[in-house]
């Protein structure tokens, strides 16, 4: 199999792998031996794709249609691979039984150029929402998965090192909300972890699915938060902005029985541990927007 790896990828890798790292030049090698060992046609590359995976969409040896899919290890494939396995295809795609390893997962296929965000908002954020609640089930016994605190914790001692002057006051903001959150979560399920509308998909046996969890156990708050800030540029772009940020808290936390102030907290510390990340990652506009959002919360 002949391919170059979609752009976004090879771009967003290069703004995260360590020295050294030497994936995406094993990636062709990797690609022929996952659909040789599984018996796949592959039909061609999903692009532009996503910026921590390559999809692959294929179809087994019976003709049925598939998605294959292949993550560098610091993204937690297998993570990911035991997070649907407990799913089970409720409200998440299914993951189709076959050889584990080399952070290569094989897929039902859903509509991957058809998510919620092509919803208007108000519908896309209740179609949403309507999806993440299903995912936030207790995690499985003897789990190994990350925790909020931990995942945080990591998050937490880059944003002390490497935010600048400018942007403190938002750190440190962003910090302290984060200690009194972890002194007393409400609940532990086990979450998708990078929820957002482009992460639900169209699909046969559902409406929409959710794809492409980095999951985590903690409490749904957390989850939730990410959603807040969707379609971010449109918010900045708009005069009532601030205000539209303050109602979608309100009314997400509302709709999902989520404690309207634990989900502000924890969409101040998301938001802003996003913007200091683009900024050292050479994503100046990127982190413009996100920094901005975060005042308003």
């Amino acid at each position: 199999m002949a391919f170059e790896p979609p752009q976004r990828l090879v771009r967003a890798l290069g703004e995260s792998a360590p020295d050294g790292d030497d994936w995406l030049e094993k990636l062709p090698e990797t690609v022929r031996r996952a659909v040789a060992l599984r018996e796949l046609t592959v039909e061609r590359v999903q692009v532009p794709g996503g910026r921590s995976s390559l999809v692959v969409l294929v179809r087994r040896a019976d003709g049925t249609p598939a998605v294959l899919k292949l993550a560098p290890p610091r993204f937690r494939p297998e993570a990911e691979r035991a997070a649907l396995a407990h799913w089970d295809g409720l409200g998440a795609v299914q993951l189709v039984a076959g050889p584990a390893g080399e952070g290569v997962l094989l897929l039902e296929r859903l509509h991957p150029d058809v998510s919620v965000r092509s919803l208007p908002e108000a519908k896309a954020l209740l179609e949403a929402a309507g999806t993440l609640r299903r995912l936030w089930v207790e995690p499985p016994a003897g789990h190994s998965f990350e925790t909020v605190a931990e995942r945080t914790g990591r998050q937490a001692a880059v944003m002390r090192a490497r935010a600048g002057a400018d942007v403190a006051g938002l750190v440190d903001a962003a910090l302290a909300a984060r200690e009194e959150l972890l002194s007393a979560p409400p609940e532990h399920r086990l979450l998708h972890g990078t929820f957002r509308q482009s992460k639900v998909l169209a699909g046969e046996r559902m409406p929409w699915l959710a794809v492409g969890p980095d999951p985590v156990v903690g409490e749904c708050a957390f989850d939730l938060a990410r959603l807040v800030r969707d379609r971010v540029e449109d918010l900045i772009a708009s005069p009532s902005g601030a205000a539209t940020t303050r109602r979608r808290v309100k009314r997400l936390a509302e709709s999902l029985e989520v404690d309207q102030e634990r989900l502000r907290g924890w969409t101040l510390f998301r938001a802003v541990e996003s913007g200091v990340r683009a900024l050292r990652v050479g994503r100046p506009k990127d982190a413009e927007l996100l920094l901005e959002f975060a005042g308003w919360v």
